[in-house]
């Protein structure tokens, strides 16, 4: 008797998800509680796992179909079952030719028998391709089952197809440079430059230059509201972003003088973010409306301090909230931020943890940003942005010296923030992070 797999509850207000990718394909042995299909939220990607071992023997939505919570979007069956075709599966190929979601594999040619085909092809006979990587496939003519994943669980991704196709491709076009003594015998035999003239020239490789083309791309659910949520804060808010750069070589110091020690007791590296969370807690005690939001005609200010941080995905930004980080130790800041990265690229974090949150910071020194003007996170009212270090030319008592540099950006909704309140606000995390004893004492 066959079990329904169902959309599991998404979270708090989350009532509809789009299949991302199946996991597994009909006829797959499958464990209790593994992982058969990805779905895609507003916020997170969730996995679907099977609640009974057995063998997948029907999938009924396709990837890229829109499923509500509690629809039955799969059906299991006892170990060995036969299997129900794939609503995504599409037409076969012609004589001589297996499929790889769509894709042409290992075509048999004549005289080839396919039972000399190795266990690794035939292992990988049924490998599960996203539309992206499926026309990359058919446009480069490479075989799948031959490449090596580094996606997610070994999946292939794009750039994965396109590597070998380019490997595929080098051998024939760089020839090894023949020795100089038969170079100079050939060119003793090349014809006249008449002759070369009157020569038919080579025909050209369809397509080798000048190619252009254009792939079309579903937006993921996950982006889609990225960008509502983006558009809306520009509409709503009165945005504005105001600036100011901060010396970092107290906190680099401090970093190099107890980052062995921070490490052997707390497991974990001592990064810049602790610095800039405590600094963020002690600005906005002095000006608490950069952690308020506005809710119809009344302002809601927080006692506490829950700081999204925004960290990288693979399908876009997302912020997690590390919740009461004013109360937070260094390490423990660290810790749950460090778990939060690992989360995010694994995609496995939950709506819930994303839930909520007072105040942003984004860190977009990590990926070079010399300056940016971030958007705020609704309904929160400020988002500050961190940026490289560099070293620029700086006066100090008289003299012109060289120092670890990085701009500060605070973009503030300005119906709830003022100019001086923002200003103020950097002013107090531009002294915390210039003499960081003032985060021990309370400055």
């Amino acid at each position: 008797m066959a079990t329904d797999v169902k959309v599991p509850q998404l979270g708090e207000s989350i009532t509809e998800a789009t299949v991302g990718q199946w996991l597994k394909q009909p006829g797959d042995a499958v464990a209790q509680d593994e992982a058969i299909a990805s779905l895609e939220t507003d916020k997170v990607s969730v996995e679907v796992n099977s609640p009974v071992a057995g063998t997948l023997s029907e999938q009924l939505v396709k990837e890229g179909e829109s499923v509500e919570v509690g629809a039955v979007i799969a059906r299991i069956g006892e170990a060995g079952m036969a299997a129900s075709p794939a609503p995504a599966a599409e037409p076969a190929t012609g004589e001589g030719q297996s499929t790889v979601a769509g894709a042409p594999v290992n075509p048999v040619g004549a005289g080839e028998n396919p039972a000399l085909r190795s266990d690794h092809e035939a292992d990988h006979a049924d490998l599960t391709l996203s539309p992206a990587v499926r026309r990359a496939v058919l446009e480069h003519h490479v075989d799948p089952s031959k490449i090596q994943g580094t996606g997610k669980d070994g999946r292939l991704t794009k750039d994965d197809v396109l590597a070998a196709a380019q490997a595929k491709a080098t051998p024939a076009a760089a020839q090894p440079a023949a020795p100089a003594k038969a170079e100079a015998a050939a060119q003793s035999k090349m014809p006249s430059t008449a002759q070369a003239a009157s020569a038919p020239a080579p025909a050209r490789a369809e397509g080798a230059v000048g190619e252009r083309t254009e792939e079309r791309v579903k937006m993921s659910r996950l982006r889609q509201t990225i960008a509502t949520r983006l558009k809306e804060a520009q509409n709503t808010a009165a945005l504005l972003t105001t600036f100011n750069d901060v010396d970092m070589s107290a906190v680099i110091d401090a970093r190099a003088r107890y980052k062995d020690l921070f490490e052997k007791k707390h497991g974990i590296r001592l990064g810049f973010m602790g610095f800039f969370v405590k600094a963020v807690a002690l600005a906005a005690r002095d000006v608490p409306s950069v952690n308020a939001r506005i809710e119809g005609d009344e302002i809601v200010y927080s006692n506490f301090l829950d700081v999204s941080v925004a960290v990288s995905a693979p399908k876009g930004l997302v912020v997690p909230v590390v919740r009461s980080a004013d109360a937070m130790s260094f390490a423990e800041i660290e810790q749950a931020i460090a778990a939060f990265g690992k989360k995010a690229k694994d995609g496995t974090l939950t709506a819930d943890e994303m839930k909520g949150g007072t105040f942003t910071i984004s860190n977009g020194g990590v990926f070079g940003s010399l300056l940016s003007t971030p958007i705020i996170n609704p309904p929160q009212s400020a988002v500050l942005g961190m940026h490289r270090i560099e070293e620029r030319p700086v006066v100090k008592d008289g003299q012109i010296v060289a120092r670890p540099m990085m701009y500060l950006a605070l973009s503030y909704d300005h119906r709830l923030v003022d100019g001086r309140e923002a200003v103020t606000f950097l002013v107090r995390v531009k002294e915390a992070i210039e003499d960081p004893t003032r985060l021990l004492i309370d400055l």
